[in-house]
């Protein structure tokens, strides 16, 4: 059987069985930004169910201009007013250059490589609160997954003044 036949048979027992949810509005006011990484269970690891948050992925689980349009529409439109950016031990993009990344693959792209998790969190959220139309947002927090034990550190945190 083919990956994709997998998929979709894998498809037909799930729309059998699924959990429904009402709307697109997060229940918990709450999105998630992280790492596309194959080991990290987003859900599982934050106690999440399906509807309670939008997560948005991409490599490195850093803030880019598309996590930006995310989360424009995540706050204004669909109520999200609390962010965690989520970043990861043993990322692919930790301890390597963007000249490297553009050798290896070709691609004339800023893949957003870094060498400290604390300083590529912090540089992510000024990025999130200096950002005008995320306004919304009133509260953002900066975590690094370990993915050898499955525990979080709480690295950086930031609160709209009242």
């Amino acid at each position: 059987m083919t990956q994709i036949a997998e998929l979709l048979a894998a498809n037909r027992n799930y729309a059998a069985a699924r959990a429904a949810v009402a709307g697109a509005h997060p229940g918990r006011h709450l999105a998630i930004v992280t790492c596309m990484d194959a080991r990290i269970d987003t859900f599982a690891v934050l106690g999440l169910h399906l509807g309670d948050a939008h997560v948005i992925r991409n490599a490195g689980g850093r803030v880019t201009l598309d996590v930006q349009r995310s989360l424009a529409l995540s706050c204004h439109v669909l109520g999200v007013d609390t962010v965690v950016v989520m970043q990861h031990t043993k990322c692919g993009l930790l301890g390597v250059t963007d000249l490297e990344l553009h050798d290896l693959t070709g691609a004339d792209l800023g893949f957003l490589g870094f060498d400290d998790h604390s300083a590529a969190l912090h540089e992510d959220i000024e990025v999130l609160t200096n950002t005008p139309y995320l306004h919304p947002l009133k509260v953002i927090a900066g975590f690094v997954y370990e993915v050898d034990t499955g525990a979080i550190t709480d690295v950086v945190r930031w609160e709209r003044p009242e």
